[in-house]
């Protein structure tokens, strides 16, 4: 992966970004629409190949492109009607579909187009694996006050502070080695930003997972799960990354 983001062009890096859009929306329609399989893999790859629309010069182009998929799915709906009490959850799922994985995901296209995109992408990594990981053992070691059972059992306070505490050790860390840009100052913002919607990513991927009864949204990946499972504190962090660096960096 390392080799790959330092060596890939703008658009090959898209085709890995339309890749995991491709994976995560077949595992989140899986999860969301199991009785719906044909709608979910057109809507799969629709979805997916959405994520393109960010190479327009045009901005009116993801809109319209976010416009047709909103139009065509709810037209799918009212002609393939099949349970009318169920038509409408079945459509919200479909569109959510659109708005949690490509739409977040095609943000890691506009990190990557930025012209520090390359530094910008491995401090969002950076940031979110420090997190992940100072989380895992500080909360192991340390957790005593469970963070949100309804959700995450095991996770706690003490481990979301140390996985604060993680993200901005791996901001520092990455100022001091591949990213000089950074003021002392963007360690800390972007740190506590990208950490904290990192949380909150896996949080909700969690709160999907459960409300749809399954352990993991997949099993493409031996030990881990799916490709959301290792993609949601990512899809949460990539849109902040990419406005807080357009816009205050």
């Amino acid at each position: 992966m390392i080799v790959f983001i330092l060596k890939a062009s703008v658009f090959q890096f898209s085709l890995l970004v339309f890749l995991l859009a491709l994976l995560g929306l077949d595992e989140f329609y899986r999860m969301a629409l199991p009785q719906r399989r044909g709608e979910g893999r057109v809507a799969t790859v629709a979805g997916a190949c959405a994520v393109f629309a960010v190479f327009s010069t045009n901005p009116v182009l993801p809109l319209f492109t976010l416009t047709a998929l909103v139009l065509a799915f709810t037209l799918v709906a009212l002609f393939r009607l099949q349970d009318v009490k169920q038509a409408a959850p079945d459509v919200a799922l479909v569109l959510m579909g659109f708005l949690y994985v490509p739409l977040l995901l095609a943000h890691l296209v506009l990190v990557r187009s930025l012209p520090n995109g390359v530094s910008w992408l491995f401090l969002i990594m950076v940031i979110v694996m420090a997190g992940d990981s100072a989380a895992y053992y500080v909360g192991s070691s340390l957790g005593k006050h469970r963070l949100y059972p309804a959700v995450s059992p095991k996770k706690s306070v003490e481990g979301a502070i140390g996985g604060l505490s993680g993200s901005v050790i791996g901001a520092l860390i990455a100022k001091f080695t591949f990213f000089p840009e950074l003021a002392l100052g963007d360690c800390f913002a972007a740190a506590l930003l990208l950490g904290t919607l990192g949380q909150l990513g896996d949080l909700f991927e969690s709160l999907i997972k459960r409300s749809c009864g399954v352990k993991d949204s997949g099993s493409i990946i031996p030990g881990h799960g799916g490709v959301l499972d290792r993609l949601d504190s990512i899809l949460f962090a990539a849109p902040a990354a990419y406005y807080y660096a357009s816009f205050l960096f």
